[in-house]
């Protein structure tokens, strides 16, 4: 499984500067299949710099949401990284 992009990412805006939610539909190639599935997640910063990330991820996909969520994770920490999410 590999997640190919997250399109139409839109961030919400919130008062909490070190909690930053996002909203959009990511981009899942599965074998045999790509699937499109709306995410939201928040990115919370702690005071010594580590991440957490809570991922939501619809009911709707037709594969397990575990190894879903564990994929997104780490895109979402290397998009974050890089600078990349809005």
């Amino acid at each position: 499984m590999k997640i190919l992009e997250l399109k139409n990412l839109y961030r919400e805006e919130g008062y909490i500067y070190y909690m930053r939610k996002f909203s959009g539909t990511a981009l899942i190639q599965i074998p045999g299949d790509t699937l499109q599935a709306p995410v939201s997640f928040c990115i919370e910063t702690s005071p010594f710099g580590t991440k957490t990330i809570d991922i939501e991820v619809s009911n709707s996909v037709n594969y397990p949401v575990l190894p879903i969520k564990k994929a997104l994770e780490t895109f979402i920490l290397s998009e974050d990284n890089e600078g990349r999410l809005p």
